[in-house]
């Protein structure tokens, strides 16, 4: 690589370094790995650079969920020390949002870059709206003492959560809300199955990707190496600012920041199907 070559990447670095900072914050502020925010500014970093739609958002979703696993570690210890992490959820889900996560990762190679784009979006409209208006709580409220309810749920997140790149706290905070645990249990346990969620979809990413053709380089299967550390590092350092942001505003107004998040990067999202 050439000296031109090499400094076409310094917007892509300095982007994810960004993306780093934000990813942190938003896993540590509303028990999210940071994919919602890792996801679409990796795609558009790798789309600047040239690369094929597919292979973007299949890689961008894969190193997303490298990402937050030390992302995730220092949420849920940040929030472990605050008490708001419920270990008893922990251990009933992380069997089946592992189960859920690996298979949903060796089954994300079958569908398109579009597809995965719409899905992302789709779920987020989704569930902003359920945090807004409780449906999930008024279905599934009365659920919250059965095992497998807390199984299935389990077992769904995880799939869906891998095909989307994100650590699942879009959709487990609000299904543990309906279940009955508080805003902030919600958040700290749910970043610790975060944890769950990125080991298994990112073995997942590693072998449905494996001898893909148009990866961009330093790349093991669907995972990126430079945009994993660069962003890893910087999200990780940033995650405890967030936890303590976290506990510093009600419940109401952690939701509908929530709510608001996920609209934004719902829209986003699709524009980008549509656009394309």
């Amino acid at each position: 690589m050439n000296w031109a070559e090499l400094a076409s990447y310094w917007p892509f670095v300095l982007g994810l370094m960004v993306t780093g900072v934000f990813s942190g914050l938003a896993a540590g502020l509303l028990g999210i790995g940071g994919g919602a925010i890792i996801v679409p500014a990796l795609s558009t970093s790798l789309a600047l650079l040239g690369y094929d739609s597919d292979v973007v958002q299949h890689v961008a979703v894969g190193t997303s969920l490298a990402i937050i696993i030390p992302t995730g570690i220092m949420s849920a210890r940040a929030h472990h020390r605050r008490g708001a992490l419920d270990t008893k959820t922990l251990r009933l889900w992380v069997p089946f949002i592992v189960a859920g996560t690996f298979i949903g990762g060796l089954m994300a190679g079958l569908f398109s870059g579009d597809v995965l784009r719409v899905v992302f979006a789709v779920m987020a409209f989704l569930i902003a709206g359920n945090i807004v208006f409780a449906w999930q709580t008024k279905v599934m409220g009365h659920l919250h003492g059965s095992g497998l309810a807390h199984r299935i749920s389990a077992f769904v997140v995880g799939y869906i959560s891998s095909l989307m790149g994100i650590g699942g706290g879009s959709l487990s905070v609000p299904t543990l809300v309906a279940f009955g645990a508080s805003m902030h249990a919600a958040v700290g346990t749910s970043a610790a199955l975060g944890v769950a969620i990125a080991l298994s979809g990112t073995a997942g990413f590693i072998i449905s990707g494996w001898g893909q053709s148009g990866l961009p380089p330093l790349s093991l299967g669907y995972i990126n190496l430079v945009a994993m550390v660069l962003v890893a590092i910087l999200a990780a350092i940033f995650a405890p600012f967030g936890a303590a942001l976290a506990h510093k505003l009600d419940q109401k107004t952690l939701k509908y920041v929530f709510a608001v998040f996920l609209v934004a990067v719902g829209l986003n999202m699709l524009w980008k199907v549509l656009a394309g």
